[in-house]
């Protein structure tokens, strides 16, 4: 039987879904997970895959670009297809998260190489709507999620092999934020940062903070030994690694921002006061107008050449 963390979780069948998932897994073979750090963003992409048919999904995956020289390098991709081809593995999904803004996405590179469904969550078509209109991306940019494969809805179901999976809409960082609970682990995204350095920011276009909050407290809900696998580190002060796994468990009882005992006004608070300290990330504006468009870079021109947009005076 499953045993969930708080009596309102009975009235959230998703996430008793997840929880019988998380449950089953820990009683048959559970999913091989192989992290990827990417030092330069703080990113970590995944390479989930069933030990018994060897199918795989990837998660967040990499692309590196230069800004200064507008050069991109398919090194952390190219790592990825290594240990793909290594283990013998098939790839049936290429997951996002969510539209990320410190890195673009390395989907379709790693598509021409391993295949792979691209999915996220529906919500993706209203970043599309206001990313596209700041970029002035034209009529030629549909914002209706087509560029990927498949969008989720808040409690689908996959599969990876003979690995259950199932999505949850984790909205507040952006609106198209999703985890992904798959065997007895869940990839949280940018929700949920390891417990000393706390949660994701909110102040995005349509991010959230009371919405986040609700996010990660639904989260929270799940079994306390279900693995959180996490999209960045950054070093809290005083830790000298780089860590990007933990358990609900620890984040209820550690969790610098949403420990249990902070309610949704102290969060909010908090949250909104950090944010205003906070720069735009390095990698935002090339990023998002990359990843709204499923990683695909944009058309080269005339000349043979392809072109980003940076807009002025605009965040």
């Amino acid at each position: 039987m499953v045993i969930l963390q708080e009596s309102q979780v009975s009235l959230d069948p998703h996430i008793e879904q997840a929880a019988g998932i998380i449950a089953a897994s820990r009683s048959s073979e559970t999913a091989d997970i192989r992290a990827f750090f990417d030092e330069p963003t703080n990113s970590v992409s995944y390479v989930v895959s069933d030990p018994v048919t060897r199918r795989a999904a990837i998660i967040d995956s990499v692309l590196h670009f230069d800004p200064a020289s507008g050069r991109t390098d398919k090194a952390p991709a190219d790592a990825i297809v290594a240990y793909v081809h290594e283990h013998a593995l098939t790839v049936d999904w290429l997951l996002e998260t969510h539209v990320h803004a410190d890195h673009l996405s390395a989907a379709p590179y790693l598509h021409g190489i391993v295949g792979g469904q691209l999915a996220i969550g529906r919500a993706i078509t209203c970043v599309q709507d206001v990313f596209g209109k700041m970029f002035n991306a034209g009529s030629e940019f549909a914002r209706d999620g087509s560029d990927f494969d498949r969008l989720f809805d808040d409690g689908d179901l996959f599969a990876i092999g003979d690995l259950a999976c199932t999505v949850l809409h984790v909205p507040g960082h952006t609106p198209a934020d999703v985890a992904f609970v798959i065997g007895d682990a869940a990839f949280v995204g940018d929700t949920l940062f390891m417990p000393d350095y706390g949660t994701a920011r909110a102040d995005f276009p349509g991010g959230d903070a009371g919405e986040l909050f609700r996010s990660i407290r639904r989260l929270l809900t799940l079994p306390d030994e279900t693995r959180l696998f996490l999209c960045h580190d950054y070093k809290a002060p005083g830790r000298e690694e780089f860590a990007w796994e933990t358990t609900v468990g620890a984040q209820r009882t550690g969790n610098v921002h949403v420990h249990d005992g902070i309610d949704e006004e102290a969060f909010v608070a908090m949250r909104s006061a950090k944010d205003a300290t906070l720069s735009a990330p390095r990698l935002m504006l090339p990023s998002i107008q990359v990843n709204m468009r499923a990683g695909k870079l944009p058309e080269p021109e005339a000349n043979g050449t392809r072109y980003l947009r940076i807009p002025l005076d605009s965040f």
